[in-house]
């Protein structure tokens, strides 16, 4: 059974250290009462070359390295998440796995259901979590009736082994779960395949018991990059770029415009004060947080879980869509 971490000073390491996995081995090396005992690549070069950057140990196999950290981030193609973590967990390592936590479902349950067997913590990379706008978002939204995001990127350079839908709308997947807390009743979704095998850009249009609509819009094939997210509720427009982490909030004052005046000084706007620290470095020490106290992770394991089954859900709709009839 895995034990909460008591000494001072936690040993981790990272599994696969391309685009995503270099810049938690950056933070890890920066982080006080923390050692970076080593990084994990199959390609030896680029281990060598992240090991020598931050001051630690290379390793061509990770599992070489497992006796060496109580810790660790899988960063690793999403096709390896599942073997990769449960690797980690059935060798008493706690995960911090990135997003999305399986490549199905079924896979997902298995790492939810190991990491409880052996006591272990299990932390889904869900990032856009600890955006200091998105925390804020949670706090000013009620009850919301109508959602609409924006996640547009240019062509990614790094591996990309899944559709659009698992590799950047699940950001919004997770907190739209997250702030309407109701069951889906409905998914409608098309998608298409541009610089891929598989669709480069979506929409979904999601129906939820509450009465909730969320509209979802996702692509790697876009000149410019937008990361945006509007929620309406029978009291406010709540409006957040991810990228700047601004959040403003427009409210209707009460009362008529004097004759003359526009109907838009009934509106009162509010940029909402947003802690702007960096995403990365705050659910890393979120996570080694859990990993020190026992404490829940932010996004859990179960968290990942429902945000990938949602998503499965998009990614079948969108394909009985583009059947040619």
């Amino acid at each position: 059974m895995g034990q909460k971490e008591t000494d001072s000073v936690v040993k981790v390491g990272v599994i696969g250290v391309g685009h995503y996995g270099r810049n938690h081995a950056r933070v890890y090396a920066d982080l006080s009462e923390i050692e970076l005992a080593g990084v994990a690549d199959i390609d030896e070069e680029t281990a060598r070359s992240v090991a020598d950057q931050f001051g630690t140990r290379p390793y061509t196999d990770y599992r070489e390295m497992l006796g060496e950290v109580s810790a660790v981030s899988v960063a690793v193609p999403t096709s390896m998440h599942h073997s990769v973590s449960a690797d980690c967990l059935r060798a008493g390592v706690h995960v911090m796995v990135e997003k999305p936590i399986a490549a199905k479902a079924s896979d997902a349950d298995d790492l939810v259901d190991l990491a409880a067997a052996c006591g272990l913590v299990l932390q889904v990379g869900h990032v856009e979590r600890f955006n200091g706008a998105i925390r804020k978002l949670h706090e000013v939204v009620d009850r919301p009736l109508f959602i609409e995001a924006h996640r547009l990127s240019t062509y990614p350079d790094r591996n990309v082994d899944v559709d659009v839908v698992l590799d950047l709308m699940i950001h919004e997947i997770d907190i739209v779960l997250g702030l309407v807390r109701s069951p889906v009743t409905s998914v409608d979704a098309v998608g298409v395949p541009v610089l891929s095998d598989s669709e480069d850009i979506a929409n979904a249009r999601l129906k939820f018991e509450s009465g909730c609509v969320a509209n979802l819009t996702a692509s790697r094939v876009s000149v410019t990059k937008m990361r945006k997210i509007r929620v309406f509720s029978t009291d406010a427009y709540v409006s957040l770029n991810y990228s700047d982490q601004r959040l403003s909030v427009y409210r209707r004052n009460p009362g008529e415009p004097a004759p003359g005046e526009s109907r838009m000084t009934l509106v009162n706007v509010e940029d909402v004060p947003v802690d702007r620290g960096e995403p990365l470095k705050l659910e890393l020490e979120s996570f080694l947080h859990c990993v020190r106290t026992g404490d829940q992770p932010v996004v859990s394991g179960r968290d990942g879980r429902a945000a990938l089954a949602l998503a499965q859900q998009i990614a079948d709709s969108v394909r009985e869509s583009s059947v040619i009839q």
